[in-house]
């Protein structure tokens, strides 16, 4: 079998939706993941934009929600769209808890039994993935770009920051920006990583953005009617942290909106042209 196997191509605003299956080294087993490519991909490398989705979408959740094809066939971005974890784990407790488990693997490497042996997300996205797009699709790595919603927004503002070098630009909706102070984050994290709080701290945006700065201007949009807000998501407090860092920050909030795709569908194309314009800068 070849590396990586199509599971199905659709043609798409003259490029190509493509969703592809592979055996991860990261992950222990079978992973899958969406790629769109714009029509410039026919005549030379593009810059790529990941976009990680929330707890328990896959890889088809953004891919088919979010409307963004249109606006990266324009723009001549390539997009990839990851699942959310290894799926098929067989590990007892790994399903049935939309919060933790399979569809949530809040894109942190564990590192305690038996969330170790499969949850990997972290290297997934960051290290693995990456290389295997390079070896069969049109990318220029230099110039990519990181994306994602509420979990997934998580896995872009700590993967940037934990790796400012590989990433021109960082954008999230409504995410979760303090794991190791809110429900969601500890109810997952101490389970992926075990009990010492520094581990979790890790992988907390608003702790490594006091440590660290990502070049360039992070993008987030929230919506004031999401109903995770003032207990899950909580901005403000990485508007403080990167008030304190020094770190550009556009924290913008919308009356109405709510955690949904709606959300995100209505202003994907302001995150598009964002990241277009700090990967072709």
């Amino acid at each position: 079998m070849s590396e990586i196997e199509t599971v199905t191509e659709h043609r798409s605003f003259n490029g190509i939706q493509g969703f592809y299956r592979h055996s991860s080294a990261s992950c222990g087993g079978p992973m899958r993941f969406a790629v769109y490519q714009p029509p410039q991909a026919a005549l030379r490398a593009c810059p790529v934009l990941y976009f990680l989705a929330g707890l328990t979408c896959t890889e088809e959740t953004a891919t088919i929600k979010a409307g963004a094809q249109r606006v990266a066939a324009e723009l001549g971005l390539m997009l990839v769209m990851p699942d959310t974890s290894p799926r098929d784990t067989g590990i007892e407790g790994a399903t049935g808890d939309w919060e933790f488990g399979e569809g949530a693997g809040f894109y942190v490497d564990a590192t305690q039994a038996p969330w170790s042996s499969r949850f990997r997300m972290h290297s997934y996205v960051a290290d693995e993935l990456p290389a295997l797009l390079a070896r069969h699709f049109p990318v220029e790595l230099e110039r990519s770009g990181i994306c994602g919603h509420s979990m997934g927004g998580h896995g872009a503002l700590t993967i940037a920051l934990k790796h400012p070098e590989r990433y021109r630009s960082v954008s999230a909706f409504a995410p979760i920006v303090a794991p190791t102070q809110v429900p969601w984050g500890r109810k997952a994290l101490p389970r992926y990583l075990g009990a010492d709080p520094a581990a979790w701290a890790a992988y907390d945006a608003c702790e490594l953005v006091r440590e660290r700065t990502f070049g360039g201007e992070i993008l987030i949009d929230q919506g004031e009617a999401d109903k995770f807000l003032a207990e899950q998501l909580r901005p403000e407090l990485f508007d403080q942290a990167c008030a304190e860092s020094g770190q550009a920050l556009q924290l913008r909030r919308h009356a109405g909106y709510d955690h949904s795709y709606w959300f995100i569908a209505s202003l994907i194309e302001d995150h598009l042209r964002h990241h277009a314009r700090a990967l072709e800068a």
